[in-house]
C-alpha cells in the first residue's frame, strides 16, 4: 500500500515522531513553575534593559522570557525528532545515548546530528570529531558524519581544519547539511523537502487522533510570582531579583 505522507518511512512511523514531539512541546509548556523558571537564574539585569531600551512592560517581559526558556527546551527536541524519523529508514537506527545519534545497522555509518550549524563552541566541536575520528578508526569501513540539519549551505565534504589551535582531519570523518543527509540515507534527492512537504498534513492527522482536552495546563510561574508582589509590594522585576539574589551583598534590601 502507498504511504500517505513520505515514501522513506512508514506512516505509522512518521506519526509516532509528530506524537513524541508533541509530548516535548507539552511537558516544556507545562512546565513552567516558578521553580523551573529559577531553576538557571533569571538575568534581571539583561530584563532590565530589555524592559527600557524595548519599551516593555514588565509582565509582557517575563511572559517573553518564559515562551524563550519553552523554545529552548523545544529546539532540542526538534534535534531528536529528526532523529527518530532518520532512525525509521530502512538499514538505520538511532543511538538511544550510545554515543552517537543514528548509525547503519551494518556498521558502515555513524553520524552525530545537531538542528543548528552554530551549536557548538570550539572545545565540544573538537570532541565531536575526536569522537567521529575513533569510530572510522574502530570501523574501517565506516563513515562518520558531523549532521547540520540547518546549515548554511547543502553540502558533504570532509570535516578539515583547526580547532583549538590543532589541525584536524581523517579520511572518512565528513561534515553534511541536513539536506544531504536526509538524501544519503534515503536514497531520494528530495527527502528533507518531502518531509517538510508532509509534515502540515501528518501532524494534522494526529492531531485529529488525540483526545486534545487535557493538553496544556497554563504555565504558572508569572502567577505565582504575581501573587508574591501582592504581599511584597515590589515590582515583577524587583521581586524575581529578589528571589533569585537575595544572597548576594545588598540585595536583600529590595
Amino acid at each position: 500500500m502507498k504511504n500517505k505522507y513520505v515514501n522513506f518511512i512508514s506512516d505509522d512511523h512518521l506519526l509516532k515522531c509528530v506524537g513524541n514531539l508533541h509530548k516535548a512541546y507539552l511537558k516544556a509548556k507545562n512546565n513552567i513553575t516558578k521553580k523551573n523558571f529559577y531553576s538557571n537564574k533569571v538575568d534581571t539585569i539583561k530584563l532590565t534593559f530589555d524592559a527600557k531600551f524595548n519599551d516593555i512592560d514588565e509582565e509582557s517581559l517575563i511572559q517573553a522570557e518564559i515562551l524563550r526558556q519553552i523554545d529552548k527546551s523545544i529546539n532540542n527536541s526538534i534535534g531528536t525528532f529528526h532523529e527518530q524519523v532518520l532512525g525509521g529508514i530502512k538499514g538505520f537506527e538511532i543511538g538511544n545515548l550510545s554515543g552517537f545519534d543514528i548509525k547503519a545497522k551494518d556498521n558502515s555509518l555513524f553520524a552525530d546530528i545537531k538542528n543548528k550549524h552554530n551549536t557548538m563552541n570550539s572545545s565540544s566541536a573538537e570532541a565531536l570529531f575526536q569522537k567521529l575520528a575513533r569510530y572510522a578508526n574502530d570501523y574501517k569501513k565506516a563513515k562518520c558524519y558531523w549532521v547540520q540539519i540547518l546549515a548554511k549551505g547543502s553540502f558533504c565534504e570532509l570535516w578539515t581544519g583547526e580547532i583549538n589551535g590543532k589541525e584536524y582531519s581523517h579520511s572518512r570523518v565528513y561534515k553534511i547539511s541536513g539536506d544531504q543527509f536526509y538524501s544519503l540515507l534515503s536514497g531520494q534527492d528530495d527527502a528533507l523537502f518531502k518531509l517538510y512537504k508532509a509534515l502540515p498534513i501528518a501532524i494534522k492527522d494526529y492531531l485529529k487522533s488525540i483526545d486534545q482536552g487535557e493538553e496544556v495546563a497554563e504555565n504558572s510561574a508569572l502567577e505565582e510570582v504575581k501573587s508574591e508582589i501582592k504581599k511584597s509590594k515590589r515590582s515583577i522585576l524587583d521581586q524575581i531579583t529578589f528571589e533569585n539574589f537575595s544572597y548576594y551583598l545588598g540585595f536583600d534590601k529590595l
